[in-house]
């Protein structure tokens, strides 16, 4: 290929179809996917020359990744009916109440600072996996459930798994790059040093727009799901608690960001709702009238999915069937299992299959490997790695120990003696999540199969750049001196395709200090603009849209779903790509 506008055109393609179809004309994502996915294979054969072999391994190679997120899902879905079937439910909406029946600080407290700790702890999709089930069960529209549980959690997936997207996703690309590396070191900074600098901006960009999401996320809410009569009046009634919110978390994440990556999103989740708890609890802030959805009979069928967690739904009980701490225990247990498993070092590398020594005894998850015609295996107690698939440089694996839906699963089990489930309960429960499982397949296997593609359709060959690649350079080249506004929006199209913060910042990070570097503006802030995008990009991503929609239900309603997230995603991009332009030319021109 020697023609740029050529090459751009094709490899925007599978997008183009992915937008015309899903987000255009509305179609499910289980129908949209595998066309899209047929478009990538064959703009990467006929255009890119890739060979059958690679084609067949990169789409292995999404299967074997969206088998991680399907366990994910299901795991998710069977805590789900446990909290359901055992009644846990009806306690968590009393508990709730108690606080506050209002709907409006329900999305604070749920969707917001629930969902910012959940992303601090395990990242990776889980917020909206376990927080849309919860504010189902409150009585929200399984639709509107969904929108909050992806909006809320925004703020915190820069730094989401512990602060896997920068400390991964960042600092160790650029430590690969030997040309990367020697430059950053010239200035006096390691890779780990230069990856704490980017989470430091990433935070200041993030604090400066993001302050105000609880109050765009009660905006969303009111506005598309208060009835025919559209008005944000009632989210200007609960302002000043959704601002302060904001400030309350923005405080100490922004100053846990200036130390470590690994801990501002639970940092600001847990101190910033403990005040505001505190305050509900004290009598500030809360709004005078009581504000409702529309009865149930009025819904439109598509914010209502096959999912109906209350019988009574909006209905709080008259007394606790389960004590508030047994209704909680499953959740707790489930962010503690979380916390350690990825903040205690030898415990997450041996769940991670790497060997540990505890008193001086090696002790490691894997048996060996196997080498065969079609790849190297190597096999573990909880999962699998495949490298040099079909003869190719692709490889993947599953590491189930180390899983988020792990730990989903223990807290289910530990739930059913806790609750007192019988046997035709948890039959019930397990039945339930498994059948509500069978609608996302496709739509999840065939989204990742195609970005796999894309990602992999230039390492067959020496001197090709993939898709995703063509698509940032081509914009890069286009903007020039203005590319600072868009870095973001480059971040966030890795992490639509890819649904990963980490894998957009693997994707784009060194790609985005090359283009600095070029542009002639600081790396450090285009750099943690990009580790922004790569946050912001998971509101539309397709697969985390299908994956959150199929815990309360509702598969078939993306295309809506990314619809109504586009607003927060360009309010979002323009405000970083703003301030990534004021701090790159006026204000901090001379950083590195």
């Amino acid at each position: 290929m020697t023609n740029p506008a050529f090459e751009v055109f094709f490899a925007a393609l599978p997008l183009v179809v992915v937008g015309v179809l899903l987000v255009g004309l509305l179609w499910p994502a289980a129908r949209v996917m595998p066309i899209a996915w047929l478009v990538a294979c064959a703009v990467g054969f006929f255009v890119w020359g890739m060979p059958p072999a690679w084609l067949l391994a990169a789409t292995i190679e999404g299967v074997i990744t969206a088998v991680q997120i399907l366990f994910i899902v299901f795991a998710a879905l069977v805590l789900l009916y446990t909290m359901l079937r055992s009644g846990a439910f009806d306690t968590l909406n009393r508990n709730f109440a108690e606080i506050s029946e209002d709907r409006r600080v329900q999305v604070v407290l749920v969707a917001f600072f629930l969902a910012t700790f959940i992303e601090g702890a395990a990242g990776f999709g889980t917020p909206a996996a376990v927080v849309a089930p919860l504010l189902l069960g409150l009585g929200f529209p399984a639709l509107a459930a969904v929108v909050v549980a992806l909006v809320g959690h925004v703020i915190a997936v820069t730094y989401g798994a512990v602060g896997t997207p920068i400390l991964v996703g960042i600092g160790e690309p650029m430590s690969s790059v030997s040309g990367i590396r020697a430059t950053i070191e010239a200035n006096g900074m390691t890779t780990t040093e230069f990856a704490v600098e980017v989470a430091k901006w990433a935070a200041t960009y993030h604090v400066l727009v993001g302050v105000v999401m609880p109050l765009f996320a009660v905006g969303m809410v009111v506005y598309f799901f208060g009835g025919e009569e559209r008005s944000l009046r009632p989210a200007g009634e609960v302002a000043p608690l959704c601002l302060v919110s904001g400030v309350a978390f923005a405080i100490p994440y922004w100053l846990a960001a200036r130390v470590s990556a690994a801990f501002p999103a639970l940092l600001g989740s847990m101190l910033g709702g403990a005040v505001v708890i505190a305050a509900l609890r004290a009598g500030y802030f809360e709004p005078e009238t009581r504000w409702e959805f529309p009865p149930e009979s009025e819904w439109p069928d598509h914010w209502v999915g096959t999912i109906r967690p209350a019988d009574a739904r909006g209905v709080i009980p008259e007394e606790y069937t389960i004590s508030p701490l047994r209704a909680w225990t499953p959740y707790v247990l489930l962010i503690v299992s979380l916390v350690v498993t990825r903040s205690v070092a030898p415990i997450s590398r041996f769940l991670q299959g790497e060997t540990i020594r505890p008193l001086g005894v090696e002790v490691s998850l894997r048996f060996g490997t196997i080498t065969t015609d079609v790849g190297e295996f190597t096999l573990g107690l909880f999962g699998f790695e495949w490298t040099s698939i079909l003869g190719t440089g692709i490889g993947n694996g599953v590491g189930v120990a180390y899983l988020p839906g792990t730990w989903l699963l223990v807290s289910a089990v530990i739930a059913i003696p806790l609750f007192g489930m019988s046997r035709g309960q948890v039959a019930e429960a397990w039945r339930e999540a498994s059948l509500n499982l069978r609608s996302p397949l496709v739509a999840l296997v065939f989204v990742l199969a195609m970005a796999h593609v894309m990602l992999q359709s230039g390492a067959h060959a020496v001197g090709l750049d993939s898709m995703i690649v063509v698509l940032a350079t081509a914009t890069a080249d286009a903007v020039g001196p203005a590319y600072p506004f868009v870095a973001a929006l480059i971040g966030a199209l890795g992490a639509a395709l890819m649904g990963s913060n980490t894998v957009s910042n693997i994707t784009f990070g060194t790609f985005q200090f090359v283009a600095a570097e070029s542009v002639g503006v600081p790396r450090t802030l285009t750099v943690g603009a990009q580790a922004v995008g790569g946050a912001i990009g998971n509101l539309v991503a397709i697969h985390n849209v299908v994956a959150a929609l199929a815990t309360v239900g509702l598969v078939g309603q993306e295309g809506r779903v990314m619809r109504l997230n586009l607003l927060p995603l360009l309010y979002y991009s323009i405000g970083v790509g703003t301030l990534a332009m004021l701090f790159s030319y006026v204000l901090f021109p001379a950083l590195f």
